[in-house]
């Protein structure tokens, strides 16, 4: 299922976490699909996983 992030309904949900590369890697072992990463300046980085589900998750983890 590859519904876009803005699409209508309960899809996204965001997490706080320490270290997002190790929890995107940990995720795509058990299927998640990236779909998108950025940094907001200095203060956090955001990534966007897929889950086998459809379910969008965001992880952002703050910086500093």
């Amino acid at each position: 299922m590859d519904t876009p992030v803005n699409a209508l309904g309960l899809r996204p949900i965001m997490f706080a976490v320490d270290d997002i590369d190790v929890v995107v890697a940990r995720m795509q072992a058990h299927g998640a699909e990236l779909i998108g990463q950025m940094q907001y300046e200095k203060s956090y980085r955001l990534a966007y996983i897929r889950g086998p589900e459809g379910i969008i998750v965001g992880l952002a983890e703050q910086l500093g």
